[in-house]
């Protein structure tokens, strides 16, 4: 049946409200700050083909629940749950990420799914909040679930959870959280089934088969048509594994570009380190890499014409028939064999986005982004006045790269949506003081465009509590692209003494602060073509110091004022007369043998 087009934006713009609507009801009812406040939490929905449809955000897969559930033993009001990485075809990535799923009924059966995972505050193990930065083994971060129904025709399967809660240092947050997703998608569905009802089934799913459609040809036409053919390489680095000293765990891309083949890229992680003892590993090579296609493929979107085309375009199932995968033998960090630790594997996946980033740089000349910021959790944890278990975990953004056309955004959280606790909510709810959050001067990578900054924050306890931290780039810098220099590391200094990135109970005292200074992005381009104007700007913003649109950008400023000879001067002398393609910063060397830039850095 051929899509009326009409129908295919109507059914396009509900599929988004619906999306944006169980987002909406799990963040006003949910407990729990990971999920409420700082909503680290994603839906999608996928059709019967277990496609996802919508494109706002990237979201798990229901492979597994279709394994092992099979579509026609589902019934209305069913609630599929699972958190186990092994058993998730590559869709969960550590233990807190706990995903529930709806099927979508239309005249008795299944034609479609709601789905919703999250980052929830702990469901046991070693450590409060489940991440064990030294972990060994996956059995010690917590409660692994394999799919399983959580709910029964609309009867919530009480036994599971209280096994689940029950493992939880945090029962009632859980709980609630839990309660807020389950019946979120639920109302999903129920939408979902409401425009079935309205059209049809067959008018719905060929407007679904549109919808992806499009997205092929767009991403081909578009995107893809702009990548040169040919093979390109490059790699990037996790810098420590919480088991190990600190050392370069590569994650390598070959890119071969054939615009005549039926999926025009193909991404080969051969080279990928060997599987870490400590928790950064993510096994990605199930259901053949198709989380990690979409996961991916937002980078494509750089090559767009312009800023504002590449915000139009989503990510969905119609990316994936354009990229093939290959990877290598079972025992990398992309291939992690069972039970191998993964909580920290935002190290890797996050590192891929920056390694597809640069290995396209390399082949369009540059024309992508430099390194943008990655994620970390800091937080601290004990007891309040009233004898009470807390936790307080927060995801704290940083820099984004330059771009070839504009500065990166400053203290952006690389997971979509997602946002710092505001500090009147913190203040009220934990024994600590916040008595600064603002901009790290000079953080961001200099160049022609600079790159974002990342936050300075202040935390003066009022009570005895530890300290915990699941951060890198602590050593290695956000990179340099075209000239452009490394941005500043990760740093936390804990009453004067600086943390490694990894920790897990450092004790704080009592009027103590904690310091927490996290990455600026990568600068694109020479700092020393930087508009004098726009380095004197950042001064009087208070983005770059002094020392800085001297020593970084040769700009010499006499108050608010430019000297343009001693500029001119000053630019003339400290331009090198070839500067490396990639930048790494300053601690590159210090794991690399004293080598200041990788083989796979010359174009």
């Amino acid at each position: 049946m051929n899509a009326d087009p009409i129908l295919v934006e109507i059914v396009e713009g509900t599929l988004a409200s619906v999306e944006k609507e169980v987002e909406t009801a799990i963040a006003r009812t949910a407990r729990s700050p990971m999920i409420r406040d700082a909503h680290d939490f994603r839906a999608g929905i996928h059709d019967v083909r277990l496609r996802k449809l919508t494109g706002r955000s990237y979201s798990a897969l229901v492979q597994p629940v279709v394994r092992d559930f099979p579509v026609e033993t589902m019934r209305e009001g069913d609630v599929y749950f699972h958190n186990d990485v092994y058993l998730s075809e590559g869709g969960i990535g550590h233990l807190p990420d706990l995903c529930v799923t709806v099927p979508v009924f239309h005249e008795g059966e299944v034609v479609a799914f709601v789905q919703a995972f999250g980052h929830h505050d702990d469901i046991g193990g070693a450590v409060p909040g489940s991440m064990p930065s030294h972990a060994r083994s996956v059995f010690e971060e917590g409660l692994m679930v394999p799919p399983i129904k959580l709910w029964d025709q609309g009867v919530p399967n009480t036994a599971a959870l209280r096994i689940m809660t029950r493992n939880s240092r945090m029962p009632d947050s859980l709980a609630g959280d839990l309660d807020a997703e389950c019946s979120a998608c639920l109302m999903g569905a129920r939408r979902l089934s409401e425009l079935f009802h309205r059209y049809g089934r067959a008018a719905v799913e060929a407007c679904f088969e549109a919808i992806i459609t499009n997205t092929t040809e767009t991403f081909r036409r578009e995107l893809l048509a702009k990548i040169p053919e040919g093979t390109y390489v490059w790699e990037d680095y996790a810098e420590h594994d919480g088991v190990d000293e600190p050392r370069l765990h590569a994650q390598r891309i070959t890119l071969s570009v054939d615009h005549a083949a039926p999926a025009p890229l193909t991404i080969d992680f051969t080279g990928t380190s060997p599987q870490a003892k400590g928790p950064i590993n993510h096994a990605g090579d199930y259901a053949d890499g198709v989380f990690l296609k979409k996961w991916l493929a937002p980078i494509l979107r750089n090559l767009a014409d312009t800023p504002e085309r590449m915000a139009e375009l989503d990510v969905n199932e119609g990316v994936v028939p354009l990229i093939e995968m290959r990877f290598p033998e079972k025992g990398t960090l992309l291939t992690p064999i069972f039970p191998a630790p993964t909580n920290a594997r935002t190290f890797v996946i996050l590192r891929l986005l920056g390694v597809l980033a640069g290995v396209l740089a390399k082949a369009t000349g540059g024309r992508m982004p430099a390194d943008q910021e990655t994620i970390r959790y800091t937080g601290v944890y004990g007891e309040d006045a009233e004898g009470r278990p807390y936790l307080m975990r927060e995801v704290l953004g940083g820099g984004s790269g330059g771009r070839w056309y504009a500065d990166g955004e400053d203290t952006i959280h690389v997971v979509p949506d997602s946002r710092n606790i505001p500090v009147e909510f913190a203040e009220a709810r934990w024994p600590f003081r916040v008595e600064r959050l603002a901009l790290a001067c000079d953080s961001g990578g200099p160049g022609r465009f600079r790159g974002g900054l990342g936050y300075d924050k202040h935390i003066r306890m009022l009570r005895d509590a530890s300290y915990m931290s699941i951060a890198d780039r602590s050593i290695l810098s956000s990179w340099g692209v075209n000239g452009g220099l490394a941005g500043r590391p990760f740093r936390v200094e804990v009453a004067g003494r600086e943390m490694e990135g990894l920790v897990d109970d450092h004790p704080v005292q009592a009027g103590e602060i904690i310091r927490i200074r996290t990455t600026g992005g990568g600068g694109w381009g020479s700092p020393y073509d930087r508009d004098p104007r726009a380095v004197a700007a950042d001064v009087r913003d208070g983005k770059v110091s002094i020392a800085g649109a001297l020593g970084d950008y040769g700009v010499v400023l006499d108050g608010d004022r430019i000297d343009e000879a001693a500029t001119a001067e000053l630019r003339a002398r400290l331009r090198p007369e070839k500067r490396p393609f990639f930048d790494r910063g300053p601690g590159y060397p210090r794991l690399s043998g004293g080598r200041t830039a990788a083989e796979v850095d010359d174009l």
